[in-house]
């Protein structure tokens, strides 16, 4: 059976407001030990909820489940051991001892969570919107697309100044 084959999701959790910080931290972690083959993908699942504020409506996102970061990943000793020790992480949910417990496929499918390989139709060089992070709404120039983590590198220009930005392809829109 394959990495790709054997690897589940997993339930993390984390310290409450923690979720995007052990997100990063993890996927730093993965980067700087060569680990991609062991953790393939790390999710904070959010929603779009309905905020009335002041006779004003807007749409906003919220974490799904506050508190838990899901990981698809090939469970080791060494993967255990870089989750498990990932700042802000309290544990492996279901876990008994060292043996954490897999979500089943029903469960994957009744979260949300799509297995479906994102693509994205983009070229190096082309403009794009950023729709999230602290640069929404602004212009940007792709500089690098890497499919495999699904990021897009950008470069914005802000203050007369090129700064560049990592956003997951969720984060941005073509301009057309």
């Amino acid at each position: 059976m394959s990495e790709q084959e054997q690897a589940k999701w997993y339930v993390i959790h984390t310290y409450s407001g923690y979720e995007n910080k052990v997100k990063i931290n993890l996927e730093k972690a993965i980067e700087n030990r060569n680990l991609e083959h062991l953790l393939h993908s790390i999710e904070v699942p959010m929603e779009e909820v309905i905020e009335r504020k002041d006779d004003k409506v807007k749409v906003v996102l919220k974490k799904k489940f506050p508190g838990y970061v899901l990981v698809k990943m090939v469970m080791t000793e060494e993967s255990w051991y870089i989750v498990r020790n990932t700042r802000g992480v309290t544990g492996f949910v279901g876990a008994k001892s060292n043996n954490p417990v897999p979500l089943t496929d029903e469960e994957v499918r009744n979260m949300g969570i799509t297995e479906a390989v994102e693509q994205i139709d983009l070229e190096v060089g082309e403009s794009v919107k950023i729709t999230a992070s602290p640069f929404l709404g602004f212009p940007a120039t792709v500089m690098e697309i890497n499919q495999d983590k699904r990021k897009v590198k950008v470069e914005v220009e802000m203050f007369g100044r090129a700064t560049l930005a990592e956003l997951d392809f969720n984060q941005i829109e073509k301009i057309y």
